[in-house]
Order: structure tokens, then sequence, then C-alpha cells
């Protein structure tokens, strides 16, 4: 059976040996898709080969999609995603991100069980390499002059931090004492241009896809860090920063970082200076160091997607043989995190005829961070387990509240809404029906005005 231990070991290390011959003989764009292209031969009915865009130098950002139905969103099923290499020089992240894919194929094939339900009640995409250019600059150099290679794009941007910086616009915001309709706490639309080509397209990938979860691969430490990363005081390097939704973030990073088989063990050797194993293996980013604009950050309030960073290795730039053991030492990791984007509530908007309404917001008591209901108008809130008040509210609509329990088994609550027109939006339906007339205007006196206007041709 090909999900047998010593199956695995032999697939991986055969893997791992095509992996470093096809990159020895080809850019990294070209070899990441035929690597792609050798999962998608062997799985076609669950993969799909998709680019989001192109790098500074032309480089196509290739991602693969694992899912039951590749190619389509189903309603009621959360989407994942997995990144890695936004510095070009930390591949750990990138290789993982190619051998998770091949893991997932093969065991699918063979009929394991969690990978076969991990497939069909999720939509999975994995994009190993955020920053080509930087890769290959790294690539080029020895495997220690590589380390210091290839870290930002080829226009010197560092990538995870090249995002819109909305933490002080919601925290001016807040201190103004703005609103709620003003100045929202989720979904700012506040996104100014961009400089570097690979930020646009990852923040045109975030917002086209109902991302839930996500998680971006770094090297260099081992550890997880959750949001937010910048701190909220200025001129303060580090300072507990949580988010509304920091007791989530801390079960997700833990859920790494605990199944890691290093990152919470007391005894392994510490990367640099810092003991994060003391620390459980997680740390809030911005307690570590603060950082304005990360992919975490923006992720968090410019769409539904909770982000986090998971820094996989000591060493940035691993040599080949070392490729193995850092497989298995986040194999297990990196499936559990998937798995997480099933905990919470999730559920359909609708109105009275039973159609999803799009763009419905979804807020919980005690909670201030909404997030919306997608095209189909299902939704999925990430949740810890206990008993929550959602409401749903929709312009043009009424709102419709409801207690909603989360449990400690896997597997999302569904809580579903339906609410209906509200009497404003109505009127102003009947209003846009009758030329907008005042809707108490006679009939007759109605029919006349419109007999006279046709008659002078107005």
């Amino acid at each position: 059976m090909l999900d047998a231990t010593a199956g695995r070991v032999v697939l991986t290390h055969f893997f791992w040996h095509r992996c470093s011959c096809i990159a020895l003989t080809a850019g990294w764009s070209f070899s990441c898709w035929i690597l792609m292209k050798v999962v998608n031969d062997m799985c076609p009915n669950i993969t799909r080969i998709y680019n989001i865009g192109k790098s500074h130098s032309g480089l196509k950002l290739y991602a693969i999609e694992i899912s039951d139905n590749p190619g389509e969103h189903e309603v009621g099923e959360p989407e994942f995603r997995y990144t890695a290499g936004s510095h070009g020089n930390e591949v750990l992240g990138r290789e993982l991100l190619l051998l998770l894919m091949q893991f997932m194929c093969l065991e699918y094939l063979s009929g394991n069980q969690r990978i076969r339900h991990l497939v069909e009640e999720t939509r999975i995409h994995l994009l190993p390499s955020v920053n080509p250019d930087g890769y290959e600059k790294a690539f080029e150099g020895s495997e220690l002059s590589g380390w210091s290679l290839g870290r930002w794009s080829n226009d010197g941007i560092d990538i995870h931090h090249n995002f819109p910086d909305l933490n002080s616009i919601l925290w001016e915001a807040e201190a103004k004492k703005w609103p709620p309709r003003k100045m929202l706490n989720h979904h700012s639309d506040s996104v100014k241009w961009i400089v570097a080509l690979e930020t646009r397209a990852l923040i045109a990938w975030m917002e086209k896809m109902p991302f839930v979860l996500g998680g971006n691969l770094q090297g260099g430490e081992l550890v997880v860090t959750f949001p937010y990363d910048r701190t909220r005081s200025q001129w303060v390097a580090r300072e507990q920063t949580p988010t509304p939704d920091d007791h989530v973030f801390r079960w997700l990073a833990f859920s790494y970082a605990s199944t890691h088989r290093l990152m919470t063990d007391a005894n392994r050797r510490v990367c640099h200076t810092e003991d994060f194993a003391k620390e459980d293996g997680t740390i809030n980013g911005a307690s570590w160091h603060t950082a304005a604009g990360s992919m975490n950050d923006f992720s968090y309030l410019h769409t539904n997607c909770f982000e986090l960073s998971m820094y996989v290795g000591c060493d940035k730039f691993p040599h080949e043989s070392e490729l193995p053991e850092e497989w298995e030492n986040n194999r297990e990791s990196l499936l559990v995190f998937m798995e997480q984007v099933h905990r919470g509530i999730k559920g359909v908007v609708r109105d009275l005829q039973g159609r999803g309404i799009a763009n419905a917001t979804i807020s919980v008591e005690g909670i201030s961070h909404d997030i919306r209901t997608a095209v189909d108008g299902d939704y999925w809130r990430l949740l810890n387990p206990g008993e929550y008040r959602v409401t749903a509210r929709a312009e043009g609509y009424g709102l419709s509240s409801k207690k909603c329990e989360v449990g400690y088994e896997m597997g999302a609550t569904r809580c579903d809404f339906t609410i209906g027109r509200s009497n404003l939006s109505r009127i102003k339906e009947i209003m846009e029906k009758f030329n907008k007339q005042p809707i108490r205007l006679p009939v007759r006196q109605l029919q006349a005005r419109r007999s006279r206007e046709r008659r002078l041709g107005t």
C-alpha cells in the first residue's frame, strides 16, 4: 500500500531526487510547472494547475489546486491556501509544498481516508514560490552565500511586508471614535497602489478566492507567528498586539507548533538567540518584532482569511540531504493546520425566496471583527468551542440573530440565516418601478402625466 510508512519513505526520496535534477537543469518557473504537471498527470481528477500572475522578471507564479471538483467553488466548502518563498532565499517552504502536493495525490489514490476527507471537503490551493526571481538569485549562489541572496524581489522589495498598512488606518479610526459604518473592522477598502508585481498578483488572488485560512511558510526559525504583526504603539519595536480573534489565532498557531516534531521540544537546539520552545513554539508577531504591511495583517483586515506565518526550519537554504528529515518534521503539522479550516461555524445567508445573498455581514457578539459571505451567500467563521450570538445583515435587508454552538469535535457547526428585504429597500424598489414618482401619487394623475410625457416625446 502506498500509505504504508516504508512506501512513503521510498517515494519521498524519489521525489526529492526528481526535484533536484529538474531544478539543476531549468529555471524555477519551468521546473515548478514540470513538478506540478507530474502530480497533475498522476491525479488529474483532483488537481488543477493555474498561475496567479507574473514576477518582476516575467516568471509565472504557478499554483496548484487540490479538490474533488477542481476549478470551481462548491457552496459550503471552505477554501484553504499555503504559500511559500516570499523571501526567495528561504527555500524549505517551497520544497515542502512541492512534496505536500505529491504526498496528497498518492495518499488519495491509495485510499487514505484522512486525505480523501480533506480533499473532498476542502478546496486547497498551494503556491510554492511567491518570489521566483529571488529564488533563482539565491540558487545561483553557493549553499553558504545563497543565504544572503534573493530575499527581496528583483526590484528590491520585501514582498511579505509590501501590503497596505491597514492597521494604522483602523487604529486611527478607533482613536477618533469613528462609527463602524465609516471605518469597517473588516474588508477595509483602503488599498493603495502597490509597488511589487508579485504583491499585486497576491492581492488579486486573495480577493478572487473566498479563502478562510492560510499559512505562509518562512525559514530561519522554528516558530509560528500570528497577527497582529505591527505594534499599536508607535516607535515601539516589540509589544503584544492581539487581534479581536486572539484566542482563535493562538489555537491555530499551536495546532501547527504542537504537532511539529521540534517546535515545542525543550531539548532541541535554539536556531539563533531566542528559545521559542519555551513559548510553546508560537508568538504574537508584534511581540517578536514590529512590521508594517505584512501579509498576515492585510489578509485579516481586508479579506475573510486568517493568515499565519510558519517558520519551518532553522536553515533557510538546507542541503538536499536534509530535506527528507525536514519533511518528516513538518508533514503532520501541514495536515493538521489544513484541517483547522473546518473549525467554527458555517452556513448560507438567503433571502425569503431562498437565493443566496453575497456580501452579507456576519457578526459575532463580543468579537469586533466581522466577515462577509461569498458570491453564493455561503460563509465560514473560524471560532473556538463555545456558544455565540451571531447576526447576519445585508444592505437592503433586515437582520437575523441566533445562537450558534461550536463543539470540540472537528467539523464546523451549521448556522444558516434567512433575511427579508427592509421596508426602506422595498420603498426604493417601488419608486424605481414608477420612475421615482412619489408612491402616494394618485393612479389617474400618474397615468395622465405619463400620457402627456409620451405626447411631448420626453
